[in-house]
């Protein structure tokens, strides 16, 4: 009977014996350096590791087998901000932390005070990364990895940062690096550039940075600035949405005063803007009132929407009923509100008489777009948000790579939508129009 943890056993100690693994220098062989991404020193490994490093192992097998001198090392990755996160959070009392890290922990050692005793030194971040790196090596060993255990390190030695000092120079004198301005993940706690591996959850999450554009639309003595992914529906603009209970600001942005959510601030703080409040509003403040279009002598009216996210963006919405469900189905709804109409003091024959603006022409469809797929997916009112989310995502998919801008869009007309939307982005920047911020 084949008894593979003995047999294992048996020759992982004796190669460990052997040093078979150890890459001297030897002048008669070619030489062949090895590596893998190194395993994140604040968890405990699992089987995705396993693959990914076997497959490493593999490689250095078979060029030793051929005769190179191969240098196989294994590093634990320590630097960024994932163990600085556990860390802090562990001493803010995280208890969702607390109970990962047990269950970590809990791997290696079934006794619940030691668990609990070893989990309370996590506050100290050099014992998650010494606690982990060790069972880590364990692991990697128990698997018969050809390593050379004597170069192990980590991201924090001196001599390998100043390795990764030296390949930025190199990379610089080549001409293959570039300073500039780009928009990164920032944590206002930790006060630092954060990625991926430094979120929790982040290997589950959509975390790509979105660039949002700013529309200034003319607004007393100021700017209304809603946000959008898509400039090229300016031109079909007949209304603007802010939410009637949100809370809204006059400030001065860069010496111009816009009108957005007050949450916003926050944001554009953030996005190298100076940012000064002028004035607290409420969102039933601001309806009623009218902005002016920036292309045509068009009013806009500011009208309630309870759908608006003032913690999204600028809080501020405008409205393309022809070529959003969301905002189709929310102008029908309003239309058919004469208890909001009133509430609002609003003029109920003006709102009744406002008709999407059609921009943009689908070959298979001849009518409103936004209309067509809120009928396809059955969407009845503003609440059908499961429908409405289907029925967004395929309009906006269809006219972005399908949908050609027609005679509405001044110079742009016959123009296709994907090429488009830089142009008008690009047009509205230089003209002083728009502005941009970035969400994730």
């Amino acid at each position: 009977m084949y008894k593979a943890r003995e047999i294992e056993k048996k020759w992982q100690e004796r190669w460990a014996a052997s040093v078979i693994y150890n890459a001297d220098p030897d002048p008669t062989k070619i030489k062949k350096f090895i590596t893998i991404p190194y395993p994140y020193a604040s968890g405990t490994m699992h089987i995705g590791h396993g693959r990914s490093y076997v497959n490493g192992d593999i490689f250095a097998r078979y060029y030793r087998a051929k005769g190179y001198n191969v240098l196989f090392p294994m590093a634990f990755h320590i630097t960024g901000t994932p163990v600085l996160a556990i860390s802090s959070s562990l001493e803010r009392g995280d208890q969702e932390t607390y109970e990962k890290m047990c269950d970590y922990v809990g791997i290696h050692t079934s006794d619940k005070r030691e668990i609990n005793e070893i989990v309370k030194s996590f506050i100290d971040p050099w014992n998650i990364v010494n606690y982990f790196s060790k069972k880590m090596i364990v692991d990697l060993k128990s698997i018969g990895m050809s390593l050379d255990w004597r170069r192990e390190f980590t991201t924090g030695d001196a001599i390998y940062n100043r390795f990764i000092e030296w390949q930025y120079y190199q990379l610089k004198e080549r001409g293959y690096l570039e300073k500039g301005e780009y928009p990164i993940l920032y944590c206002p706690r930790c006060m630092n550039a954060v990625g991926e591996d430094d979120i929790v959850r982040g290997d589950e999450l959509d975390l790509s940075i979105n660039e949002y554009t700013c529309i200034k639309f003319p607004f007393e003595d100021g700017y209304l600035v809603p946000a959008t992914l898509r400039p090229e529906t300016i031109y079909g603009v007949t209304n603007i949405w802010v939410h009637p209970k949100g809370k809204y600001v006059k400030v001065e942005v860069n010496d111009e005063i816009w009108y957005v959510s007050k949450k916003a601030t926050a944001l554009l703080k953030n996005q190298n803007k100076k940012v000064k409040i002028m004035e607290n509003l409420k969102g039933k403040e601001l309806i009623g009132k009218e902005a002016r279009h920036i292309f045509f002598e068009r009013s806009l009216p500011v009208l309630p929407g309870e759908f608006v996210d003032t913690f999204a963006a600028t809080g501020v919405v405008y409205s393309v009923p022809a070529h959003a469900p969301f905002d189709y189905i929310a102008l029908i709804d309003l239309q058919q509100d004469e208890e909001t109409i009133k509430k609002y003091n609003l003029d109920g024959d003006a709102i009744k008489n406002i008709n999407p603006i059609k921009i943009i022409d689908l070959e298979d469809i001849n009518g409103i777009p936004a209309k067509y797929f809120c009928e396809k997916y059955q969407v009845k009112s503003q609440k059908d948000n499961k429908k409405l989310d289907s029925a967004t995502t395929e309009n906006y998919r269809m006219e972005f790579y399908n949908g050609t801008l027609n005679e509405r869009c001044d110079g742009y007309a016959a123009k296709p939508v994907n090429l488009a939307v830089d142009l008008i982005l690009n047009e509205l920047i230089e003209q002083n129009k728009a502005d941009t911020i970035y969400l994730p």
